[in-house]
């Protein structure tokens, strides 16, 4: 490590430890002494903290809040609420980190280049610019000394999961820890990204109600990713002008093409589902935004997914076990099977009933957290369970998913869309799809 990344990540570690250092004091003296705290109130700091700070830590944050029970739920509930959206770096800023990026006569290469952020992100910020040819784009600038903050936000954060841990043992997350960690250092790579962009357009090619940005050859760096600006409004301002039914199921069906066409057809799945990654246009088709988060299945894993949707349908427990086994759970007893296959059918339940339907029918707010909050109580009582790596990017998904489609209010026939999909899935046939996508968009394998 360099002595100015050493230094930047001190730095970081001195910001941070007071916030992850409360957290873990407090939480151990109700565990161990019996100390009640104001779990809510310590929550608020928390995510001031948090969003002040830009960085991972911030996407860390959004990332758990949405792994069933990987944080106290007054934290998640709080940190739910983080948009990745911090205060923009100023001009001075911007000039320095695009000369060390396209040289010092980098402004030679727009015809314009916006002084103000279009947009600010846990890892950079993006100004909107127009090529010499008139080509409207939109450029990602990495904030600096990124690699060190990412490095001292893990060690805070795996220490605040540690202590977690000690006090609720329903989640083993030794593998939700390493699938952060190598995610949030490949998201540093922009080189990457925009492989992983491509990708999407050759997924995605058939499908003209999902739009995603072309990257600029010439224009990017490993910190800097220059692509395609693309016209849309941020979903939530449009849901405030209440659009009619139509609409709102036109924006969740694009939706999730957009998600599940990569993930059934090619092994793929973008795992940032928050609602800052996606634009809504006119027509009710999409823009999606921010390839940072994907993450590459092999065939099993594909295929487990469809063996637990048969399982449900069919309550069938063998195949249920296989499905799990298939994906990397260990030692899973009876009991335990149970737990989670209350889990699954609360997930597959749209899936199995060929009908129209909202994708959650109770009229309770609180009935998805309640389930969670059953299945958490199960896995305590059994010993807990160590969720495999490539589950974590998978059930936020569907997790982050289904919390916008519940936002949209959408009545559609999920379970045609899935069968759409997944029937006559072939092992063989999507190794072979996936291998060559990935060879086309020049995408390496995730580790």
């Amino acid at each position: 490590m360099s002595g100015s990344n050493l230094f930047g990540e001190i730095r970081r570690l001195a910001r941070t430890s007071g916030a992850v250092g409360g957290i873990a004091a407090r939480v151990a003296g109700e565990r161990v002494f019996g100390i009640k705290t104001d779990r809510a109130a310590h929550a608020e700091d928390l995510k001031a903290i948090l969003g002040g700070l830009k960085g991972p830590l911030m996407k860390v944050a959004q990332f758990l809040s949405t792994v069933p029970d990987a944080l106290p739920a007054e934290y998640a509930l709080e940190l739910a609420q983080l948009q990745a959206n911090a205060p923009p770096m100023g001009w001075n800023f911007v000039r320095r980190r695009m000369a060390s990026e396209l040289g010092p006569d980098w402004m030679s290469k727009f015809r314009s280049f916006t002084h103000e952020a279009a947009a600010a992100a846990s890892l950079g910020q993006v100004h909107r610019a127009t090529l010499p040819d008139g080509m409207d784009v939109a450029c990602k600038l990495q904030y600096p000394d990124m690699p060190s903050t990412v490095e001292a936000d893990l060690r805070q954060m795996k220490m605040a999961m540690a202590v977690y841990q000690r006090m609720d043992n329903a989640i083993h997350q030794d593998e939700i820890y390493k699938e952060l960690r190598e995610r949030l250092r490949e998201e540093l790579d922009y080189e990457r990204e925009a492989a992983q962009m491509r990708l999407y357009t050759i997924m995605l090619k058939d499908h003209p109600s999902v739009h995603v940005p072309v990257p600029i050859t010439g224009y990017s760096t490993k910190r800097l990713l220059t692509m395609t600006w693309l016209d849309g409004r941020p979903l939530m301002q449009r849901l405030a002008e209440d659009p009619p039914q139509e609409e709102r199921n036109r924006i969740a069906e694009a939706l999730f093409r957009a998600w599940y066409v990569p993930f059934y057809r090619f092994g793929v799945i973008h795992g940032d589902p928050h609602l800052g990654n996606y634009q809504v246009k006119p027509d009710g088709s999409v823009n999606l935004l921010d390839f940072g988060a994907i993450r590459v299945f092999g065939t099993k894993f594909v295929r487990g997914v469809n063996e637990l949707f048969e399982a449900v349908r069919d309550r069938d427990d063998d195949k249920a076990r296989q499905a799990y086994e298939s994906w990397g759970f260990a030692d899973l007893s009876q009991e335990k099977m149970d737990v989670l296959n209350e889990w699954a059918r609360f997930l597959y339940e749209p899936l199995t009933q060929d009908r129209v339907r909202r994708i959650q029918e109770s009229d309770d707010p609180m009935f998805g957290r309640e389930v969670a909050q059953r299945v958490h109580a199960g896995l305590q009582r059994t010993g807990g369970v160590m969720p495999p790596r490539e589950f974590v990017l998978m059930d936020r998904s569907a997790l982050g998913l289904g919390g916008v489609f519940l936002r949209l209010k959408a009545e559609l026939n999920w379970s045609k869309l899935f069968h759409e999909l997944t029937d006559g899935f072939n092992e063989a046939e999507l190794a072979a799809r996936q291998a060559a996508a990935l060879k086309e968009a020049g995408v390496p394998l995730a580790r």
